[in-house]
């Protein structure tokens, strides 16, 4: 673990991040953010006017906002989006648009689920040729995070070559865009309908189920901080609540099976931690490995997030909804990130066909488990 330890400087920037998110609640802390650390630019190359980091001091930044539940446009615009533009390759676009972004003076969200299902494989808004140089694109997308009020929309269609990517206009007049009503209503997340709308092509046509398996990775990695840093918040204060809560005439953290859920409540995180630290510094180094520590982080840090929650609620007395206290959103944001990107069963069923362990499984991608013995 000491090879995964975090540098002085990034603990610095998560003082500095969680210093600030105590100054200003909700979306208000977006401007400070981007204006006084700069965490929109973090992962843009100096080029692009960003900073020229990279994923561990985005690790760093959403394990602090996932400790404060913070609705800030982070990771639909910071990682997703400029994570696509930069996997494209397209070095046009991301000079145009990569500056504002890196500011902060634009939000972008990524356009890209349909169906529920996350798979770039399983995108089919079309995409057909339009006049001078321009494309045609109709079909519905779903849980586009920021979608509804982004400056910045890029879109994944199919075109006769294969997946593409596309900017499209949030003003055209044949894109609409409708917030969605969500259980956790920390995360906005939207619905983008295209009915013709015009479209430029970003990088190579046919190269987006490439460019969105990256980003699906760097996502991954992404959120497994951002659960961590949740559920070490719920736990955090679980045990305050222990310590200060008093029945039959001693804190019930004294009671040795209230002891017990909390060490294993403990153990939970801090293996969720492993994963998450795992899957980022794979991305920071780039390594083939990132594929399976992603989908591993996403699977061990959504279960850890959702027992620590779940556990957060029964041992303040089964608190349940009630906004006296934060346990519920915790709660929803715990079974929202679950979804987000493809439930845990998903990614443990894509780690085994990618380590060829699929043929002994009946139903990889169901969700439903093995029916094999030896898989189990």
């Amino acid at each position: 673990m000491s090879e995964l330890s975090l540098t002085e400087e990034q603990e610095e920037l998560r003082a500095a991040v969680r210093v600030l998110l105590t100054r200003h609640e909700g979306a208000a802390a977006w401007r400070p953010l981007t204006e006084q650390i700069g965490v929109a630019g973090l992962a843009v190359p100096e080029e692009y006017g960003g900073s020229g980091y990279g994923a561990r001091e985005v690790h760093v930044v959403m394990a602090e906002l996932g400790r404060a539940l913070s609705p800030v446009p982070f990771l639909g615009s910071a990682v997703l989006t400029v994570g696509a533009l930069l996997a494209s390759g397209d070095r046009a676009a991301c000079k145009e648009l990569l500056p504002g972004l890196a500011e902060g003076r634009t939000v972008g969200a990524l356009a890209w689920a349909e169906r529920g299902a996350w798979d770039p494989a399983a995108v089919s808004v079309e995409a057909v040729p339009g006049s001078g140089g321009t494309w045609r694109l109709t079909g519905a997308k779903e849980y586009v995070l920021d979608g509804a009020a982004a400056d910045v929309l890029l879109v994944a269609a199919r075109t006769g070559a294969g997946v593409s990517l596309f900017q499209v206009a949030v003003d055209d007049p044949r894109v609409r865009r409708a917030a969605g009503v969500t259980m956790d209503q920390t995360r906005p997340l939207a619905t983008v309908v295209c009915d013709g709308a015009q479209g430029r092509l970003i990088g190579a046509e046919g190269d987006g189920e490439r460019v969105l398996s990256h980003v699906r990775d760097m996502a991954c990695t992404a959120l497994a901080a951002e659960q961590v840093g949740a559920a070490e918040r719920c736990l955090e204060l679980t045990v305050a609540h222990a310590r200060d809560r008093v029945q039959f005439g001693r804190p019930i953290g004294s009671f040795q099976a209230v002891k017990h859920r909390l060490a294993d409540a403990y153990v939970l995180v801090e293996s969720a931690r492993s994963a998450a630290l795992g899957a980022a510094f794979a991305a920071a180094a780039g390594t083939e490995g990132l594929s399976w520590a992603a989908a591993v982080a996403k699977s061990v840090c959504s279960e850890a997030f959702s027992a620590v929650a779940g556990e957060m609620i029964q041992l303040h007395g089964g608190i349940g909804i009630t906004w006296e206290h934060p346990a519920h959103r915790y709660f929803k944001r715990a079974h929202g990130t679950g979804q987000l990107f493809g439930p845990p069963q998903h990614h443990r069923a894509r780690l085994a066909a990618e380590l060829g362990l699929g043929e002994r499984c009946s139903r990889p991608a169901s969700g439903q488990g093995c029916s094999s013995p030896e898989a189990d």
